[in-house]
Formats: C-alpha cells, sequence, structure tokens
C-alpha cells in the first residue's frame, strides 16, 4: 500500500481539515484554483481512505492508535486517537470516496449561465466548499475516533456543517415556496435551523448516555469499554445495573436524530432546501450515515455485555421497532410526494429506518452477525444508489429549473445519460437482481426470515413493495411519457432540455456502475469485515455466511417486484387509470400531511413554546413592571411627605434630634 495505515488513520481528517481551511485562500487568488483545489484535496481524502481499506483488505486488523493525551481525569487518560477496522476504513471510504465524487459534480452544478450564454457562479462558492470539505473531514473524524468523546466532536462539527449548507442559498429573493415565509431565502434558512434544532434533541440524550456510561466504564474508549467489562460490570450495583439498558437508550437518541428516526425525523425533508450537492452528501455520504455509523459501532459491545446484562435486550428491541417503525411509515409519505427531492429524502428516512431494523435485530436473533452483516452491506449499498439518485436528480433540477416531477416528463429521450443512470440508482433501491440493493435487501430479509423475527419481517416486506411503487413512480413520472407544459414552453423560448456536461455525467456513470456489480463483492465484504469479530466482539464469525442466499425470502423478493413495480408501471408510464380521487381523499391527505406528525409538533413545540414565552410576557412581566411601578410610586409618596419634615428652622430641627434621641433612650431601657 502507499501509506503505512498508522499514517493513513490521521491523513485521512487531515486533509479535508486543510483543504477547508485553505478554501479562503485559494478563492482569493482565483476561482478557477478554489474549485480545482476543492476537487484535489476530495480526490486526495478519498485515494487515502481506498489506501487503507485495501490495506486492510490483504491483511485484515484491528488498530487502536492514540496520538496524545488531552487531560487525565482521576486515573483515565483522555486522548486524541483514532480506531482503524473495517466498520471505521468503509466510512471513511464511503464519506471520502462519495464526498469527491460530490465535489467533482459540484463544478458542473453550482454553476449557470446568463441570457446571453455567459458562464456565472455562485458567487458564494468560497463559503460553499469551505462547508462541504470541514462536513467531509468533521464525518471521517467521526468515524475513525477511537472514542465517544472525539466520536462526540466531529458528531458535532457535521451538525454545524449541516446547518450551514442546507441554509446555504439563505440570501435568495425569490418568493418562498411556502406561503409561512416572505422570500425562498428565508424558508431556506428555516429548513437549517429546524435541521439544527431537532438534531440537538437527539444530542442532549446522546452526550448525557456518554457520559453516564464514561462513569459507570471509566473510560470513553471502546475497546477498553469491552476489555474491562468483567470488571466494570462486576462493580455495577443493582441500581446502575437497571440503568445500562436506559443509558444505551439514550446513547441511541443521538443516531434518532442524526439519522431523521421516528419521531426526531421531522427534520430531513426540509433539509431538501440546499443545494442538491448538499442533499446527496448528507444523504448518502455523512450526516445520516453517522447514526447507522454510532450504532453499528456500539452493538457488538453491548451484544457481549448483554451475556451479562440481561436487560440490555430491551436496547435491541427498542432500536429494531424503531426502525421498522420508521421505514414503513416514511415509505408511505413517499408515496404521494411531487418533488423528486422530497421523495428521495423520504425514501431515505426509510432506507435507514432498514438498517436499523437490522443492527437491532443484531440482539434478537441467534445469528446476531447475519443481521449485523445485512445492516452493514445495506449502509454500503444506500451510499451507492442514494447519492447516485439525488445527483441525476440534481442533473434533472439543472436542465428543467424546477423540483416538481409534474413539471418534468418525457427527459429521457433528451437526457440519455441521466435517465440511463437514474434508472440503475432506481433498480438498486427497488431491489432488483442483479443490483446492488437487491442483495443487502435479501440479507436483511434472510436475517429477519431465519431469526424468526415474523413481525418485523413482515414490516421490512411491506415497506419494500411500498418501496418499488414510489420509485417507479417517480422514474416514470420524470423520465417517461409526454413532456410537461412546463418542458414544452421551456422548449418554446429557446431553452431545449439537454444534458448535463461530462464534470456532472461522470460520477452518475462511476455510481451507476457500482450500483449495478456492487453486489457481486459481497462475499470479499464479508472477508474485509471479519476483523470485527476479533477487534469489538467474539460473538461474530463472518466466516460461515453465506454469499449469494437464494432460499424462501428470495420469493419474497420476487412478489415485491411485481407487487410494487407491475402497478406503478401501469399508471406512470402506460398511463392506465386515474386515481386522483384516493390522491385527494382522507388518506392521500393524511399522508401528504405526513402522518400530521409534523404538524402536531408544530403546534406542541412551537405554537406552544410561544403560547407560553407570550404568556410570561404579558401576565408575569407585564405583572412585575406593574408592581414595580407601583412601588415607585410609593417611595415617590413617602419622599415627598418626608420632604415636608425639612423646614430648614434650625429650632424645629434640634427639637426633632431631642425627641429622636429621646425615644431611641426609651426603646434602649424597655429591651
Amino acid at each position: 500500500m502507499i501509506f503505512p495505515i498508522e499514517l493513513a488513520g490521521w491523513l485521512v481528517f487531515v486533509i479535508p481539515v486543510i483543504g477547508a481551511l485553505l478554501t479562503p485562500v485559494f478563492g482569493k487568488i482565483h476561482d478557477t484554483l478554489r474549485d480545482a483545489m476543492a476537487v484535489l484535496v476530495g480526490f486526495a481524502t478519498a485515494f487515502v481512505a481506498v489506501d487503507m481499506g485495501l490495506d486492510l483488505l490483504f491483511n485484515p486488523r484491528v488498530l487502536d492508535l492514540s496520538l496524545l493525551k488531552w487531560t487525565v481525569v482521576g486515573s483515565t487518560a483522555i486522548e486524541f486517537g483514532v480506531l482503524i477496522d473495517p466498520l471505521s476504513v468503509l466510512l471513511a471510504c464511503i464519506a471520502g470516496g462519495i464526498g469527491s465524487l460530490i465535489i467533482l459534480y459540484s463544478i458542473g452544478y453550482m454553476t449557470g449561465h446568463d441570457e446571453d450564454g455567459h458562464v456565472i457562479k455562485d458567487p458564494s462558492l468560497t463559503r460553499y466548499y469551505f462547508f462541504m470539505q470541514f462536513f467531509v473531514a468533521g464525518m471521517i473524524l467521526l468515524v475513525m475516533s477511537n472514542n465517544l468523546l472525539m466520536t462526540f466532536i466531529g458528531w458535532e462539527i457535521v451538525g454545524m456543517c449541516s446547518y450551514a449548507l442546507i441554509g446555504f442559498w439563505h440570501q435568495v429573493e425569490a418568493p418562498s415556496p411556502v406561503p409561512e415565509y416572505a422570500t425562498e431565502g428565508e424558508y431556506n434558512a428555516v429548513c437549517g435551523m429546524k435541521a439544527f434544532m431537532v438534531t440537538r434533541v437527539g444530542d442532549i440524550g446522546l452526550l448525557a448516555g456518554i457520559v453516564l456510561l464514561f462513569f459507570m466504564t471509566g473510560t470513553f474508549n471502546y475497546t477498553e469499554i469491552l476489555a474491562t467489562a468483567p470488571t466494570w460490570i462486576a462493580g455495577l450495583t443493582a441500581f446502575t445495573t437497571w440503568l445500562l439498558p436506559i443509558v444505551a437508550i439514550l446513547i441511541f437518541a443521538g443516531p434518532i436524530g442524526k439519522s431523521a428516526q421516528f419521531p426526531l425525523h421531522i427534520w430531513l425533508p426540509e433539509a431538501m432546501a440546499g443545494p442538491t450537492t448538499v442533499s446527496a452528501l448528507i444523504h448518502a455520504a455523512a450526516m445520516v450515515k453517522a447514526g447507522v455509523y454510532l450504532v453499528a459501532r456500539i452493538v457488538p459491545l453491548f451484544i457481549e455485555i448483554a451475556i451479562d446484562v440481561a436487560g440490555l435486550i430491551v436496547f435491541f428491541q427498542v432500536v429494531a421497532w424503531i426502525g421498522a417503525i420508521t421505514a414503513f411509515m416514511a415509505a408511505t409519505m413517499a408515496m404521494v410526494q411531487d418533488e423528486i427531492k422530497k421523495v428521495l429524502a423520504y425514501s431515505t428516512i426509510s432506507q435507514l429506518g432498514y438498517m436499523f431494523m437490522a443492527l437491532g435485530a443484531t440482539g434478537l436473533v441467534a445469528e446476531s452477525v447475519a443481521a449485523y452483516s445485512a445492516g452493514a452491506f445495506h449502509l454500503l449499498a444506500h451510499a451507492v444508489f442514494k447519492a447516485l439518485l439525488f445527483l441525476a436528480a440534481g442533473s434533472v433540477l439543472h436542465a428543467v429549473q424546477s423540483k416538481s416531477m409534474n413539471d418534468m416528463g418525457g427527459l429521457g429521450r433528451d437526457m440519455k445519460i441521466t435517465a440511463v443512470t437514474f434508472t440503475f440508482g432506481a433498480l438498486a433501491l427497488s431491489g432488483v437482481p442483479p443490483f446492488i440493493g437487491f442483495f443487502s435487501k435479501e440479507l436483511i430479509f434472510e436475517a429477519l426470515w431465519h431469526g424468526h423475527q415474523y413481525i418485523l419481517f413482515i414490516m421490512a416486506f411491506v415497506t419494500a413493495i411500498l418501496t418499488a411503487f414510489y420509485t417507479f413512480r417517480m422514474l416514470g413520472m420524470t423520465f417517461f411519457g409526454e413532456k410537461s407544459d412546463h418542458v414544452k414552453e421551456m422548449e418554446s423560448h429557446g431553452h431545449p432540455i439537454h444534458e448535463s456536461p461530462l464534470v456532472m455525467t461522470l460520477p452518475l456513470m462511476i455510481l451507476a456502475f457500482a450500483a449495478l456489480v456492487g453486489g457481486f463483492f459481497e462475499g470479499y465484504f464479508f472477508n474485509f469485515f471479519t476483523p470485527i469479530g476479533e477487534g469489538l466482539t467474539h460473538a461474530f464469525d463472518w466466516s460461515h455466511l453465506p454469499v449469494f442466499p437464494i432460499g424462501i425470502t428470495t420469493l419474497f423478493t420476487a412478489v415485491v417486484l411485481v407487487v410494487g413495480i407491475v402497478p406503478s408501471y401501469f399508471i406512470y408510464f402506460k398511463g392506465k387509470g386515474d386515481f386522483s380521487g384516493l390522491r385527494n381523499g382522507p388518506l392521500g391527505k393524511f399522508l401528504e400531511n405526513r402522518w400530521y406528525i409534523n404538524a402536531i409538533f408544530n403546534r406542541i413545540f412551537v405554537d406552544g413554546y410561544l403560547w407560553v414565552s407570550n404568556g410570561l410576557k404579558n401576565r408575569l412581566e407585564a405583572g412585575l413592571l406593574k408592581l414595580s411601578g407601583n412601588v415607585a410610586e410609593g417611595m415617590d409618596d413617602v419622599s415627598k411627605g418626608w420632604r415636608k419634615t425639612m423646614t430648614g428652622v434650625l429650632n424645629t430641627n434640634v427639637l426633632g434630634m431631642m425627641m429622636g434621641i429621646i425615644a431611641f433612650l426609651l426603646i434602649l431601657m424597655f429591651l
């Protein structure tokens, strides 16, 4: 390999940090230099990450490396270190690899043309590239850290960057897409703030869980928590033994927020306010993957600990059921969305639910490694096909200047590369063989079915049908059928639909190829993950996992494709049937309004907060002001009365003094 793996573990997140910090300098020199350096830094990061991955593939091992000590708490040193193992390197490859393609794609996407055909660039591109690179750096720091405290620092960096990038276009003066706000820029800023505030709710739980776990174990280090488990578990009291499952669930609160799981899923659809490249990074390579990573990191630890603390089964049940509920709920919402990015947003929420369902089932099934491998492989698969779908959607938006699928239609004739690559992503998302999504979903079906988790399996099965339906609905409305009136009007005004430039289509072709052939590398994936059984848990034996599992669940997959795709094909490709009545009915409104969860949260937490604050202002604050005014008036009256005694006549003053002295002496006598 090119770099010693001990060095690569640090370089992989230091490189994008340096790139981010130098971006303003390059921007001052020349815009082209800034753009080129952003791409160069992105691919350098990806190269180092892949170099680490190849090193581990050919020489499997786990390395826990510490660079320096921050501080010492009692006998415990809080260290700055990295954990190099298959899970951390996989996520570094996803963040670095897909991040580099997204930054390359940004060269074309963040560039437009004026009415005279001259190239124009977004004036805030320096800020854009700074936060994009810092976003990737924060994500890689999060996954490479060898302890929970460093992970939390990366966690908060990711949250800060997502806030800045979701509200990136906060200065846009165009009319707002929703009536509550005056301009689109104001709406974008509010969307960024909503993402920041909602995810902070989960982060509070995560921080509380980290601190409580530290006081139980005496360390933040992942490997030390397991290595010292017999000692600190033996020292648990009855109360702390009962508290441990709650601590695990508190830690899971962070992933619930970051990965947009019920009930903290409400921020992710609004995150579509940012540039599509930002959406791709959040949904495929960073942010939402952070939550899945953290659960994947702690699940093996809690699998081992659960041998001695039986109550931890509650943690696995919560993870699995939150994932199952979220997967089904978000899939139903995606079926009625008209904005292409909103469909993909709800799809992301749903697919993340799939991952949590599998990871939670790790502690519920006999073959823990089967469920864990399913969740981990679906994480990889989703990163590939969701990045592809978002970037292809961005190519469409770049061409038609609209997010609504009702303004599209028939684009496949003029955007052949985008149409084909988007179709590859849609087939992977739907789980059609031989695309990568088929293999990862098949693994999840296998783990749940053979693990006798039949209710979870049914929810996964129904969700897969809904996924296939809304995916092909999106595909048909965008690329097939007749061109929309919006497209015809654009063409009539001399703006024909055309394919995006190579700098945008090249990442699409790379990701489409990965979506097509990625599933066939399932066996290599299992071999790559073998050291997990040596590093963080001894409960996982990857060696006997079957590759390309073909069994009864394959029949269920076939049913999914028939029941989900065929009706969608006839409705949205062939134009058979009119379902507008159903769409406008109670069920359609219920789904379109997101199960009214967002409205309920707004009523309770937003309107409720305003009601309380206005009540305090109008009652308590007003009462205190009135009281203070009355006190002031009373003191003024007293001072006016006292002022009358100050006559300025010497005899009167002396008489008053004598009376005061006599009164004082009388008081002393009686006391």
